[in-house]
């Protein structure tokens, strides 16, 4: 059964088959290229293009990665020919290349039978992006002479630099250079502005047009060689060739199936994700075994995925192995009866092809995102990048399992963790470091632990808990609703510690746990914990126990962070961290340039709501909101409409200048909606209103500074609304007036 996306219908056969014909024309120059770099007459690899993808199509999970001869193969080959000093092209390399693919599929099979794919799941995503990264620019810089009448590189990055330049130097063909770079040009652009239209497949012929026509050849341009008519010729591969050279044969074609293994894997599991498609590593790994079987017996070198290619047919959207089998049989059809087509196809324009193609591929953006959240991972991708690019793509495999490695137990030793207070009137607890308005409660200790708790991190467990004991400490609670597991060594140091502070009169809990942590600590010799209730479903309930409930009272000394005292943002700041300032103050120029840029916009019509713009701009944040956030967003808003009087903002719908009195229709509204508020937080939650007050005299000294003309509309409204606030609710005003005062 040929794999296929999700949902796959009928109506997408004819799209997939176009796409496979696309793919055949444009392997014919890649893998024939690469024949050549692995020591091969071209025409094994167009051989290489027929069989394999077939027996991939049927074998593959993917339902749109391409398989055939490629670069890291071939160039591996091609460097194991030279060690042993065999001429390429030779009849010699034409007898040795078929045992060597052979040998390497024997190693594929070998990995399959241990399953050797399982490391794929320690691989990270920057490793996997720079990796292929790493690949895409390698051959890329392999082809770069070929775009000016030059020959293919083989080796690492200074190698090819150095051949590009050597090549650059006997001799640029002008034609050549302005029709392949103007391929690239033409197909990103059309990736970019008409991704449908097959443009790769349309140079083909666009190619074999301009040759026709105005005999490029005759001007300096190469041509793909001629290749005889026929189907490959089956046979065996001559084992008798590793007498004397078994150890040279059969240890380098082990680093040949490690790259196959790897750089395919790797690639295709992420295309896999980038669709959301599940992908069976070991399956994977037994079509490539079987591939490079069937490629030993039609005399083919190693075949590998192919990212170029790949990056093509995505492109296109294809969504089954249609494609494969199409392409596969394209190249047969031509193989048999086409070949002399094949040498109308100008070399510049099928490199572009192929170089347009690579440069889809490339995952630097992966590397941006990476460089703002995780400054770690964006040095591991560059890590696993250049040293693809440097050293080769083995070492590009190693140094990503170790990098990969090291992450994983770097971030299992160090995990995530954080002390919880109360904010008030929110329930639950919650990070003091996070957010801004928690209260640690007097006496209590409550300390979050996220992952698993084992040898390696128990010491850094123990440490943070030490360090935040006081000589008033009552209670320490582990909030261990995020702890995984434990192991022997955890266990025995929380036996510890719980009879240390046990002797000093400090009870020690572990709270909100699943029950299967109950299960580790009996296994563990830690039972004494349960036996004596010092494990418990909530920290509620340990609270409670202890005498401790709400209003609860809160540590006298503790301050949050300089300049941030005043924060109040409650379920908005869990969600948003630290960028709760800043995508608050975003939300309020966004909901003001809505509400003037709105073509039915009429500040006039007593239909006017502000309030629709509010409720638009609040369900972008996935509605984390409380009145408290409400009120912040509502001041911020006038603010920000007042900056835009004094700046001379035009209403687009009508291109009036947005004038002070159109202003106060809208601060009419805003404190109808402010006011209403502040009545509900005053009877909620009253230690908010001094926040609320505190952070709007914060923000009117700022103002006062940088916007004076704003700053005084500010004071006029805010004058005008204590005046309205004292003939609708007087006992509010009051209180209101006497905690601005003490401020």
């Amino acid at each position: 059964m040929l794999a296929r996306e999700k949902g796959y219908s009928n109506k997408y056969i004819i799209s997939d088959v176009m796409v496979g014909v696309v793919i055949a024309l444009v392997s014919i120059p890649i893998s024939m290229g690469y024949a050549l770099v692995a020591g091969l007459p071209v025409k094994y690899g167009l051989y290489g293009s027929i069989l394999p993808i077939l027996l991939f199509a049927f074998i593959s999970g993917s339902p749109r990665f391409i398989f055939g001869v490629d670069a890291a193969p071939a160039a591996l080959v091609g460097g194991m020919l030279a060690s042993l000093g065999i001429t390429a092209e030779s009849e010699e390399a034409v007898s040795l290349v078929p045992v060597i693919t052979l040998i390497t599929g024997l190693w594929l099979l070998f990995f399959f039978l241990i399953r050797a794919s399982r490391i794929l799941k320690f691989i990270s995503q920057p490793v996997v992006g720079g990796f292929i990264t790493g690949i895409g620019v390698t051959i890329i810089c392999m082809q770069i002479p070929k775009l000016f009448g030059g020959t293919s590189g083989r080796g690492e990055i200074i190698e090819l630099f150095k051949h590009i330049y050597d090549e650059a130097r006997d001799g640029v063909s002008v034609i050549s250079l302005v029709l392949g770079i103007s391929t690239v040009v033409i197909i990103l652009l059309f990736k970019r502005f008409a991704p449908m239209i097959p443009m790769s497949g349309i140079c083909v012929f666009i190619g074999a047009l301009l040759e026709y026509i105005f005999k490029l050849s005759d001007k300096g341009v190469k041509l793909l060689p001629v290749v005889k008519k026929g189907f490959p010729e089956i046979k065996a591969p001559d084992l008798t060739l590793l007498s004397g050279r078994f150890t040279e044969i059969v240890v380098p074609s082990l680093t040949i199936a490690m790259v196959i293994l790897a750089e395919t894997l790797l690639a295709t599991s992420n295309l896999a994700r980038k669709h959301d498609e599940r992908l069976r590593p070991r399956r994977e790994n037994l079509a490539y075994a079987i591939c490079n079987l069937a490629a030993s017996f039609i005399g083919c070198c190693p075949v590998n995925g192919s990212v170029s290619r790949s990056g093509i047919a995505d492109q296109y959207k294809v969504r089954s192995q249609i494609m494969s089998v199409t392409a596969g049989l394209v190249m047969l059809l031509i193989v048999l009866f086409g070949t002399g087509f094949i040498s109308y196809l100008p070399v510049p324009i099928l490199t572009g092809i192929v170089i347009s193609a690579l440069i889809g591929t490339f995952e630097f953006g992966l590397a941006h995102k990476l460089r703002k959240i995780d400054k770690t991972e964006f040095l591991i991708f560059y890590a696993a990048f250049f040293t693809v690019l440097i050293f080769g793509t083995i070492y590009g495999v190693f140094v990503g399992i170790i990098l990969s490695a090291v992450t994983f137990i770097s971030r299992a030793s160090n995990p995530t963790t954080a002390f919880l207070g109360v904010v008030p009137d929110i329930e639950g607890f919650h990070s003091l470091s996070r957010m801004k308005n928690s209260r640690p409660i007097k006496g209590v200790i409550i300390y979050r632990f996220t992952g698993a708790l084992f040898y390696a991190n128990i010491d850094r467990f123990q440490q943070d808990i030490e360090d935040a004991v006081k000589d008033d400490t009552r209670i320490i609670i582990i909030d261990a609703g995020t702890l995984g597991s434990i192991d022997l060594t955890a266990a025995e140091r929380i036996m510890s510690i719980y009879k240390k502070y046990e002797a000093r009169n400090i009870a020690f809990y572990i709270a909100g746990h699943v029950d299967t942590i109950n299960d580790m600590l009996r296994t563990y010799g830690a039972e004494e914990l349960i036996k004596t209730g010092h494990v418990k479903p909530r920290i509620i309930q340990v609270l409670t126990e202890n005498g401790i409930t709400p209003p609860y009272e809160f540590e006298e000394d503790y301050a949050p962070a300089p300049g941030k005292a005043s924060r109040r943002l409650a379920e908005f700041e869990w969600a948003y961290g630290s960028d709760a300032d800043k995508i608050m103050q975003g939300l309020a120029s966004e909901i003001a340039a809505r509400i003037t840029e709105d073509p039915d916009f009429d500040i006039e019509s007593d239909d006017f709501d502000i309030k629709k713009y509010i409720r638009q701009a609040e369900d972008t944040y996935g509605g984390h909101w409380n009145i408290v956030d409400e009120e912040e967003l509502l001041e911020l808003l006038e603010i920000q409409l007042a900056i835009m009087v004094e700046e001379g903002k035009t209403i687009s719908s009508k291109t009036e200048i947005l004038t002070s009195s159109a202003i106060d229709r809208i601060d009419s509204r805003l404190l109808e909606l402010k006011q209403n508020l502040e009545i509900k937080i005053m009877e909620k939650n009253k230690p908010s209103i001094e926040r609320i007050l505190r952070r709007r005299l914060e923000r009117e000294a700022a103002m006062k500074k940088a916007h004076p003309k704003a700053y005084n509309r500010i004071v006029e409204e805010r004058t005008k609304a204590l005046t309205k606030l004292k003939q609708n609710n007087p006992e509010l005003a009051k209180e209101i007036e006497t905690i601005r005062n003490s401020l």
